[in-house]
């Protein structure tokens, strides 16, 4: 069997041609022996994704979207132009979701008219049911943070027939609303009953917050596989979109719910 020591090969061939210059010393040959006949592994030409990388994009994405929200507050932002604020941002969350882009531009530009929305709406409840907005917000927390628990301690396993379930599903859910505002127009607005004070309407709430507490558990999923697999480090702009778009979710779904027990 032929060596691969260099040692040995170089004799061989100086062996076959004669040597074309001194006699190596020892401390010369045993240096040519200790080196590796193999190249060193390359590091990634870019740096991976870390938790803490998620982190701090996740805290600049919610933190631009409460800002945004703040403002509207405060500055009784019109619903005509709320309403405008939610068609760009949903224009921007579509493109951002199929081209998978980790454009910080694109998804804090989302961020910010998501935000101006979500601040106008918050007004308008806050203004008919006094408190409902900090219900919804500690109701959106207490969701993240069950989700995260079960995530954690993998009472729940995120598998590929799992997400397969939660699009179809989130597909179904667009659709049934799509029909509901549709019929809406020709009955008044109560469409077929999903967004009402009803028993349908407080069925279909809750089953589109458990839809959104499965997308935060798909999220999770995604952060997780993405450090452990060495995404790039601008990967963690994704999945702190994703993040914000769930916890939205849950914020209006929660939002809503709790308006059809109030008294006020």
């Amino acid at each position: 069997m032929e060596s691969k020591n260099p040692v040995f090969s170089r004799s061989r061939k100086q062996a076959a041609t004669g040597w074309a210059g001194p006699t190596p010393s020892p401390d010369q040959l045993q240096n040519m022996y200790d080196a590796p006949s193999y190249a060193a592994p390359s590091r990634p030409a870019y740096r991976t994704m870390t938790l803490d990388d998620v982190v701090v994009r996740g805290f600049l994405t919610l933190g631009t979207l409460v800002a945004a929200a703040a403002a509207s507050w405060i500055f009784k932002v019109p619903p005509g132009a709320a309403i405008g604020a939610l068609i760009v941002a949903l224009i921007l969350g579509l493109i951002v979701s199929f081209t998978s882009s980790t454009n910080p531009a694109l998804i804090l530009g989302y961020a910010v008219f998501e935000g101006v929305f979500l601040g106008t709406i918050s007004s308008l409840f806050e203004g008919m049911i006094s408190g409902i907005v900090l219900q919804a917000v500690l109701g959106t927390a207490f969701a993240f943070g069950a989700v995260l628990t079960v995530y954690s301690l993998r009472i729940v396993r995120v598998t590929s027939k799992m997400v397969k379930y939660v699009v179809a599903a989130a597909i179904a859910a667009l659709g049934l609303m799509l029909v509901n505002m549709l019929v809406g127009f020709f009955n008044g607005g109560e469409g077929i009953g999903l967004r009402t004070d009803s028993p349908l309407g407080w069925i279909f709430s809750i089953a589109m917050i458990l839809l959104g507490c499965f997308f935060l558990l798909l999220d999770f999923d995604s952060i997780e596989q993405g450090v452990r697999q060495g995404a790039p480090e601008k990967f963690a702009w994704q999945c702190a979109f994703g993040l914000t778009l769930s916890l939205v979710w849950i914020y209006i779904e929660v939002l809503r719910f709790v308006s059809y027990f109030s008294s006020d």
